[in-house]
C-alpha cells in the first residue's frame, strides 16, 4: 500500500473546493475553535484516527467562544483537503444548538451523539470519521470548521431532505448569514 501513497504523492485536493473557501460560507473569523486534544496544525492522537488506520474513531475534544448574538446554529464541517481527489473528502457534517460551546470526546458519533448535536450526512457515511489516509502519502490536514448561521438549516433529525442531503448538495444551498467563523487543522501521517 505504501506504493500506491507514493505514486499520488503530488496528488492533492486543496483547500480551494474546501467548505472555508465556499462564498456562500464566508464570514469573519470570530470563533476561536480549539481542542485540548490537539494544536492547531499539530498531529492528531492515535484514539481519533479511523479504526481501519489503528484508532478508536472517536471525535476529539473541541470547544470555541459563544458565537455572535443572532447565531441561529452552528455547522460544523470536517474535510480532508489532502485527499488524491479532486475535492476535499467530508469527514462529517453535524448542526450544533448556538448554547453549546464544546463537545467532549466522543459527542459526533453517529449512534449516540452529545445533547444538542444533529448529525447529518457525510461523504463516509454519519457521525465522525476519523482519519485515514494513504499509507505513504505524505501528511493530511484533517480541518474543523465552524461556521455560525443567522438562520437554521432546518428540521433536526427524521428522514427529511436536510437529513438525507450529501455534503456536495447541502453546502453549496446554504443561503444563511454566516455571523462568525473558525477552524482548526489536526495532521494525520501513516
Amino acid at each position: 500500500m505504501p506504493i500506491l501513497g507514493r505514486l499520488l504523492k503530488n496528488r492533492r485536493s486543496g483547500d480551494a473546493h474546501a467548505a472555508w473557501n465556499r462564498p456562500n460560507l464566508h464570514g469573519p473569523e470570530l470563533l476561536d475553535l480549539s481542542s485540548r486534544s490537539f494544536d492547531h496544525l499539530g498531529t492528531m492522537p492515535p484514539e481519533h484516527h479511523a479504526k481501519n488506520a489503528g484508532g478508536q474513531n472517536i471525535s476529539p475534544h473541541l470547544a470555541w467562544n459563544p458565537p455572535p448574538t443572532g447565531t441561529a446554529q452552528l455547522l460544523l464541517v470536517v474535510e480532508d483537503t489532502d485527499v488524491p481527489t479532486p475535492k476535499p473528502a467530508v469527514h462529517c457534517v453535524v448542526l450544533i444548538d448556538p448554547d453549546v460551546r464544546s463537545l467532549a470526546p466522543g459527542a459526533l458519533a453517529a449512534k449516540e451523539p452529545a445533547p444538542g448535536v444533529t448529525i447529518l450526512r457525510s461523504v463516509i457515511g454519519r457521525g465522525y470519521q476519523g482519519p485515514a489516509p494513504i499509507k505513504g502519502h505524505g501528511p493530511h490536514h484533517y480541518t474543523f470548521q465552524l461556521f455560525a448561521l443567522a438562520t437554521p438549516l432546518g428540521a433536526t433529525a427524521g428522514k427529511t431532505a436536510l437529513d438525507s442531503a450529501r455534503p456536495s448538495v447541502l453546502l453549496p444551498s446554504i443561503t444563511a448569514p454566516v455571523l462568525a467563523r473558525g477552524r482548526l487543522i489536526g495532521t494525520v501521517e501513516r
